[in-house]
């Protein structure tokens, strides 16, 4: 019965083994390279892991002990650490409680990443001229992380809740250990023999600076530089960065951000599509109304420049000044009828037969000329007398002379 008494729980028990250490273990100096780094925004407690090239260890920095640090933390920092060893009694996990931090160099694995990344820049590999442009609206996204890792989940959710009608091919790779980075390259160049997608998405969840390592090494950064097809990378965290972040096409702070980068949301599509649709037909309807006016105009100088209008209002004219010129015509008609028997009258009265008539007569010569003087005809010559009612013939016997 004692036996089952002396039973402790697992809170005692780690609470026993917590004041163990914390007493054993105390007041103590580590070195070693800090990873997994993160700064919690809201408490402003420092969580990481410290470690060298055979352990790590969890660390804790609470607000109050890092509130006057002279340096920023980072992944890759050498530092020296004051504290205790502890432990998380809710997960059991061994920790080291900081209360002093001092920097002592980078890394390893940094100065890896600092010289590569050097050396790239130095060739231009990260130059803004060799991106290739993300395109606006791709028909296949192809999608290079591990089948089986968070990573894709979330970028599939993402692609399938933005543009379902975007086709989705995985190459499932190692994206972490040995050998991952020979089969991200293999993915990368595996899409560009095939030709079948149109972006490319290279992505994994976050981690230490050893879990991201495989896209800090060099032969994926040139595999991603040599890809005929554009590439977003999304791995890690927002705080994450990689040789892969600078030398890809786009950078995305995650693999979800990725997949929203790579494709247009459907619904800005159809609203796009309805906007333009809007905009085409105010186009269309404003350049029909202009083309109206225009024919309105057109057919308004046809109508006033027709021929057969023209003629009509010519043989209109023509027809106003031949109806003048009849008018002016019988007018002097009138006129010279009038002036006619005016003459015809005066020539009667004082025409030849009216002469005659009062008992005169007119001698024409052989040739019918009019004899005006004696001399026109010679002695012995006959010529005629013209009387009112008939003639004779007679002869110049004698010229008389007038005293």
């Amino acid at each position: 019965m004692s036996h089952y008494q002396d039973c402790l729980t697992v809170s005692k028990l780690n609470t026993r083994i917590r004041n163990l250490l914390e007493s054993k273990i105390s007041d103590i100096w580590v070195k070693g390279e800090i990873s997994n780094f993160h700064h919690h925004p809201s408490s402003g407690h420092m969580y990481f892991t410290l470690k060298d090239g055979g352990s790590e260890i969890r660390c804790t920095m609470f607000r109050m002990n890092n509130l006057h640090l002279k340096f920023i933390p980072n992944d890759g920092m050498e530092v020296r650490l004051f504290g205790m060893v502890t432990v998380y009694e809710k997960r059991g996990q061994v920790q080291l409680k900081v209360g002093v931090m001092e920097p002592l160099g980078l890394g390893d694995l940094f100065k890896s990443f600092e010289a590569l990344k050097q050396t790239l820049e130095k060739e231009d590999l990260f130059d803004a001229k060799h991106k290739k442009e993300i395109p606006p609206y791709p028909k296949n996204v192809g999608v290079l992380t591990s089948g089986s890792g968070a990573a894709f989940k979330d970028v599939l959710n993402v692609l399938n809740r933005r543009a379902s009608h975007i086709g989705i091919l995985l190459c499932s790779v190692k994206v972490q250990g040995e050998g991952s980075s020979e089969e991200v390259v293999e993915g990368i160049e595996l899409f560009n023999q095939e030709k079948s997608v149109d972006v490319i998405i290279i992505g994994r969840g976050g981690g230490s600076i050893e879990d991201l390592w495989t896209f800090n090494e060099e032969v994926v950064a040139r595999s991603i530089f040599n890809s005929n097809i554009p590439i977003i990378s999304g791995v890690g965290h927002e705080t994450d960065f990689t040789i892969a972040d600078f030398v890809s096409d786009l950078r995305a702070p995650t693999p979800s951000a990725a997949a929203e980068l790579a494709v247009p949301l459907r619904e800005d599509l159809i609203l796009g599509l309805t906007n333009e649709k809007t905009k085409i037909l105010r186009i269309i309807q404003n350049q029909m109304e202009q083309r109206w006016l225009f024919f309105d105009q057109i057919e308004k100088r046809v109508s006033n420049q027709r021929p057969l209008r023209k003629i009509e209002m010519q043989k209109r004219a023509v027809s106003q000044i031949h109806q003048r010129l009849s008018l002016a015509v019988d007018a002097k008609k009138s006129f010279f009828s009038e002036q006619l028997n005016h003459l015809s009258k005066q020539l009667s009265n004082l025409g030849p037969n009216q002469v005659l008539e009062r008992g005169y007569a007119i001698p024409i010569d052989q040739k019918g000329r009019v004899i005006r003087n004696s001399e026109q005809i010679a002695l012995g010559e006959s010529f005629r007398l013209n009387m009112a009612k008939d003639g004779l013939i007679a002869k110049k016997t004698s010229d008389i002379k007038d005293n």
